[in-house]
This record gives C-alpha cells, sequence and structure tokens, in this order.
C-alpha cells in the first residue's frame, strides 16, 4: 500500500514538472547577431534600418526591400547602398517571421530616427560609449592656465 501511495505521489509530481518545463521557453541568438547590431538584445528576427528603409534577417543573414513593385529578399543591398554605414545607422528590432507585412506602420513609427546616430552596437560593448552623434557632451576637459592661475578653454 505504501508502494502504490509513493507511486503515485511521483506520478503526480513528474507531471508538474514537465508542465512547468514545458512553459519555459528561452531564446537567444547573441552569437547570430552582426556586430553592428544594437546592445541589449537576447533574440533578434529582423532589423529594420528607417535610413535606407529595409529589413535585414539575423537568421538567414539577408536583407529585404521594397523593389520595383514587390518586396525582395538579397544576400546583399543593390549598388545604391554601397556607401551605407551599418554601424553608424538606427536599427529597430522587429520579431515577427514577415514584418515588412506591416511596412506601413514600421515606415510610420520609426521615420523619425532615419538620422539617429548615437545607438550602441555589439561591437563597442564593453568599452566606453561611442557616440556618432554631433551633440557636444556636458561634463568639458578644460586646461589649467598657470598664468590665469585658473580654468581656460576647453581642450
Amino acid at each position: 500500500m505504501k508502494k502504490l501511495f509513493y507511486l503515485s505521489i511521483l506520478f503526480i509530481a513528474s507531471s508538474f514538472i514537465h508542465r512547468a518545463h514545458g512553459q519555459i521557453q528561452v531564446n537567444v541568438n547573441i552569437g547570430n547577431q552582426p556586430l553592428w547590431g544594437p546592445v541589449g538584445y537576447d533574440y533578434v528576427r529582423f532589423y529594420y534600418m528607417p535610413e535606407v528603409d529595409v529589413y535585414y534577417d539575423v537568421v538567414h543573414r539577408r536583407y529585404t526591400y521594397y523593389q520595383g513593385n514587390r518586396w525582395v529578399t538579397r544576400a546583399k543591398l543593390p549598388g545604391r547602398y554601397k556607401k551605407f554605414d551599418h554601424y553608424r545607422t538606427y536599427k529597430v528590432v522587429i520579431n515577427d517571421s514577415n514584418p515588412w507585412r506591416h511596412h506601413r506602420h514600421h515606415r510610420s513609427q520609426y521615420a523619425r530616427y532615419a538620422n539617429y546616430r548615437s545607438q550602441k552596437v555589439l561591437r563597442d560593448r564593453g568599452h566606453h560609449s561611442v557616440h556618432y552623434s554631433s551633440k557636444k557632451h556636458k561634463d568639458h576637459h578644460y586646461k589649467y592656465d598657470k598664468k590665469r592661475k585658473g580654468k581656460r578653454d576647453r581642450d
């Protein structure tokens, strides 16, 4: 009788453990993300780059953009983007299987970031912040002037 009791408890406990295990799902693709990807994401399916109006598929390493009257997917960007700098442009993380289906929404919501240049990228992670914006920092560095016995112009 005791064996049957303990066996039933073991069976019930194992069913709870199995259910809890099934509910936990963690997606991590940090190693697949390009070095020009933004910092702070464990999983990324697509980047939308409003500056050039292009989607980048992180998993398949391909670009999707509108050409002519349809969406095309290619391994490289077209020649008109040869001077495009992936490290400086703003990237929006979109975890959708076909983000271009909602392109009108993405374009209207993220167009204001097209010229935003201070997003940290994975390449620069762990280093002091690299800023590409033209804004001046508030913490200025001054040189000491012996004749004036005080601060003078910034360096």
